[in-house]
This record gives C-alpha cells, sequence and structure tokens, in this order.
C-alpha cells in the first residue's frame, strides 16, 4: 500500500528481479487498502477469503493513513495473523512505536539509493514470501 509511484515502480521492479512477483496487488491510498482487503465498494466482488499472504504498508498514506489501516488489519480476526511490514520514509519514533503497539511485524525506513533500495526490498520479500512461515488458520 504505498501512494508514490516511484517507491511503487521500484518495488515491483525489485520483485520481479527477485521472481517474487507471484501476486502482487497495489493500493494508492489508505481508504483503497481497507476496499480491497476487506472486500467492500470497489472491491466488492473479490474473494475475501483470498487474503495477502504479506503486507508492505506505507504510513503516509492519502485518505486514510497507514496507521490507522494497520489498526484495521490487527483488530479483524479474520486479517489480525497476516504480517504487515511498514516500508516507509519516516524515522519518527512515535510512528515506530505506534506502529509495533499496534501489531507491525516490521518497520523499515525505505533507503535513499536505489540499490539500497532494491536490496532492502529483496531482502524483505525472501523473508516474508519465503522463509516465514506464516499459522495455519483452522477451517471455518
Amino acid at each position: 500500500m504505498e501512494d508514490n509511484p516511484n517507491d511503487i515502480e521500484l518495488t515491483l521492479h525489485a520483485f520481479k528481479k527477485n521472481k517474487l512477483t507471484n501476486r502482487i496487488h497495489v493500493v494508492r491510498d489508505g481508504a483503497e487498502a481497507l476496499e480491497f482487503l476487506f472486500a467492500t465498494g470497489a472491491y466488492a466482488g473479490r474473494d475475501s477469503a483470498d487474503w495477502p499472504r504479506v503486507i508492505l504498508l506505507d504510513i503516509k498514506l492519502p485518505k486514510v493513513d497507514g496507521l490507522e489501516v494497520l489498526r484495521q488489519i490487527k483488530k479483524d480476526p479474520r486479517t489480525r495473523t497476516i504480517p504487515v511490514v511498514l516500508l516507509t520514509s519516516s524515522r519518527e519514533e512515535r510512528d515506530i512505536l505506534e506502529s509495533y503497539r499496534l501489531g507491525s511485524n516490521s518497520y523499515i525506513v525505505k533507503p535513499v539509493e536505489f540499490d539500497q533500495f532494491t536490496n532492502a526490498v529483496r531482502e524483505l520479500g525472501m523473508y516474508w514470501l519465503l522463509l516465514n512461515r506464516p499459522p495455519v488458520e483452522p477451517a471455518a
């Protein structure tokens, strides 16, 4: 969930370069993120049981900020266990503390340099998509 087109392009490039592009869905503001996740509004027809394996979330999103999106994700039993990684330019200690208080699984400050950003995204994808073992939810 990212609103900066350059960061979106760099992230997608890094995932593609490292063959981590099975299914990626990009939303550009917090309101759209919530609609996508909970299959409402423009995404009302989406299978709401098809949850993301990991969510990359920026704090500074238009309409609904990333911390509010995180709050909604972690308060809902259907999405609570989805790993959420804050990938943001904010170095503010209050943002870091609040994101962990709300249940963030990781907080990464976006590197400014292209190569550093690409490496950070590659390592992030490798860990959360290939190495991390999420809990298996029992069938409802």
